[in-house]
C-alpha cells in the first residue's frame, strides 16, 4: 500500500483504524504535484492537434506523456512509441514484483475528433482555463483524462509505492476513427489480467447543486455496424415509368427498418443500472418503467415507455436506424440503384452477420440486398464479468473520493478501445473518475470544456484503484 506520512501511535491515540485514517489523511493533505502536473499536461496535450489526416499530432503528444514517465522515473525502454500510418501508440510499463502476475492495463487515446476554429469560440487547440473549466479539444475526450491517470501513476513512484502486479499504460492512436493501433494494443497485451478503460464510464453532477451524484461504470458496450441496403435497376427514360422503380422500392425498405423493434434483452450490467439509476431519475413514469423492467424484461408497457424515451431506448435492446440515402444518376431517367445507410448498436451475444440477418428478414424484399460495410474497424464483444475485485476496488476508491454517492454499472452504446480487449476475453472495464453536469458535455462537439473540479478527487481515486489492483 501507498506509505501514510502519519504515525501510527496518533491513529491508536485518537481510536482511528489505520485505514481510515489512511483515507482521511490522504483527503486532507491532497497531492498538489500531482495536482500541477495534471493541468499542465493536460494543456500541453491539448495544443497539440492529434487528429487524424495530414499533420496528424498524435505522436508528439504521446512523446509529452513518454518525457514526463522518464522524469518520474520510468525507464527510456520502458515506454515505447510505435508509429502506425499517420499516428502511434505508447506501451509504458511498470514492472511488478512477482512476474508471474498477469499485468493490470490502463487503456485510454490521444487522438481527437476534428475541430475547426473559426466554428469555436476560442481556438480547439489553445487550451484556456475559465471559470474553472479547461477548454479545448480533447479536454473531456480525453486528454484531461490522460494527464491526470499519468501524474498519478507518476505520484504513485514519487510516494515509493511498488506494485506485485505489473502496471501498463496504453495509449492508443486512432480510436476517434479506425481503432487499428487498439487492436495492435490487445494483441500486444492479451495476457493482461484486467483492464482499466479511463475514456468509459464516469459521473454525473446535478444541474442545479453541483453535487456528484453517481458513478456509472462500464462493464459492456454494444457493437457499432454499418449496413447497406441496395436497390438495382436496368433504369430507362423518366417518360416510361415502371412499377419496380429503385427509388421506391428503398424507400419501402427504409419505412421496414424504421419500424423494426428487435427483442428486448438484458444482461447482468444493465438490468443492475435500471435497478440502481431509476432512484435518480425525475420522471416518475420512467422510474417505473425502469423498475418494472428490471424485474420483468417482457413488460410490454414499460419498454414502450422506455423505448420512446432516447436516453433509455438503446439499453433495451439492438437498434438499427437509417442515416443516409443515395439514388439516381439523372434527373430525367429511371433509378439505376438507390442506396441507404443503416447504422446498428448491437447488443453483447449477438454477431454482425445474425443482425444482417434479421434485418433481411424484416424488410422480406427479394430485390433489397443487405450487407455488412462496417469492416475491420469494429467487432462484436461480450459483456465484463461482475468481478469483485474490480467492484470492491471501485467501491472504496469512490467512497475515498467521492464518500456517499452511489456506484452503478452501465452498458455503453458507443463503441470504444474496450470491445477489442473483451473480443480477446480480457475484462475492460470504463471508469473514468470524471464528474460532469449533461449540460457541460461537449465532447465531440464545440466548446468542448472539462471542470478543473476533478483534478484532486480523481487523482485520490486513482491512488486507490491502482494500489488496491496492482498490490
Amino acid at each position: 500500500m501507498r506509505p501514510v506520512f502519519v504515525p501510527v501511535i496518533l491513529a491508536l491515540l485518537a481510536g482511528v483504524a489505520a485505514p481510515n485514517l489512511a483515507a482521511r489523511t490522504a483527503k486532507m493533505a491532497g497531492h498538489p504535484v500531482a495536482e500541477a502536473q495534471t493541468l499542465d499536461l493536460a494543456k500541453q496535450l491539448i495544443a497539440l492537434r492529434s487528429v487524424q489526416g495530414e499533420s496528424n499530432r498524435t505522436g508528439a503528444a504521446l512523446q509529452v506523456v513518454k518525457g514526463a514517465l522518464v522524469a518520474g522515473g520510468w525507464k527510456d525502454s520502458e515506454v515505447t512509441i510505435t508509429p502506425l500510418d499517420d499516428t502511434a501508440y505508447l506501451i509504458a510499463t511498470w514492472p511488478g514484483s512477482d512476474p508471474s502476475l498477469k499485468p493490470l492495463v490502463i487503456s485510454g487515446h490521444m487522438d481527437v475528433v476534428e475541430a475547426k476554429p473559426a466554428d469555436w469560440e476560442r481556438d480547439p487547440f489553445t487550451p484556456v482555463v475559465e471559470n474553472g473549466y479547461l477548454f479545448g479539444r480533447g479536454a473531456s475526450d480525453m486528454k484531461y483524462s490522460a494527464a491526470m491517470a499519468v501524474a498519478s501513476l507518476i505520484e504513485l513512484r514519487r510516494e515509493g509505492y511498488r506494485p506485485k502486479r505489473g502496471i501498463i499504460l496504453a495509449l492508443s492512436g486512432d480510436e476517434e476513427t479506425s481503432m487499428k493501433t487498439t487492436r495492435v494494443l490487445a494483441e500486444k497485451l492479451s495476457n493482461a489480467e484486467l483492464v482499466l478503460n479511463i475514456d468509459g464510464g464516469g459521473g454525473l453532477r446535478d444541474e442545479t447543486t453541483d453535487k456528484a451524484l453517481y458513478l456509472a461504470w462500464d462493464g459492456a458496450e454494444k457493437t457499432y455496424v454499418d449496413y447497406k441496403l441496395e436497390v438495382t435497376n436496368p433504369g430507362g427514360h423518366s417518360s416510361a415509368p415502371r412499377p419496380d422503380n429503385a427509388i421506391v422500392q428503398l424507400a419501402q425498405a427504409v419505412e421496414k427498418v424504421g419500424a423494426y423493434r428487435f427483442k428486448p434483452e438484458q444482461n447482468p450490467v444493465t438490468r443492475a443500472w435500471f435497478v440502481k439509476a431509476a432512484q435518480f431519475e425525475g420522471n416518475p413514469a420512467l422510474a417505473g418503467a425502469m423498475r418494472a423492467y428490471a424485474a420483468n424484461p417482457d413488460d410490454a408497457a414499460a419498454i414502450a415507455t422506455l423505448r420512446a424515451s432516447p436516453a433509455h431506448v438503446g439499453k433495451v435492446s439492438t437498434t438499427c436506424v437509417p442515416t443516409m440515402l443515395s439514388g439516381g444518376h439523372a434527373q430525367n431517367a429511371l433509378p439505376q440503384r438507390a442506396t441507404a445507410n443503416v447504422n446498428c448498436r448491437v447488443f453483447p451475444g449477438h454477431s454482425r452477420e445474425e443482425v444482417r440477418a434479421e434485418l433481411e428478414r424484416s424488410i422480406g424484399m427479394p430485390m433489397v440486398t443487405v450487407t455488412d460495410v462496417s469492416g475491420g474497424d469494429t467487432t462484436e464483444s461480450p459483456a465484463s464479468a461482475m468481478r469483485p475485485d474490480f467492484e470492491g476496488a471501485l467501491t472504496r476508491a469512490v467512497k475515498l473520493s467521492y464518500p456517499g454517492i452511489a456506484i452503478i454499472p452501465s452498458q455503453a452504446s458507443g463503441a470504444s478501445d474496450s470491445m477489442w480487449f473483451r473480443a480477446k476475453g480480457i475484462d475492460s472495464y470504463g471508469m473514468s473518475p470524471i464528474f460532469m453536469k449533461d449540460s457541460d458535455d461537449f465532447s465531440h462537439g464545440l466548446n468542448e470544456r472539462v471542470p478543473l473540479s476533478n483534478t484532486a478527487p480523481g487523482i485520490v481515486y486513482y491512488l486507490s484503484m491502482l494500489t488496491d489492483l496492482s498490490k
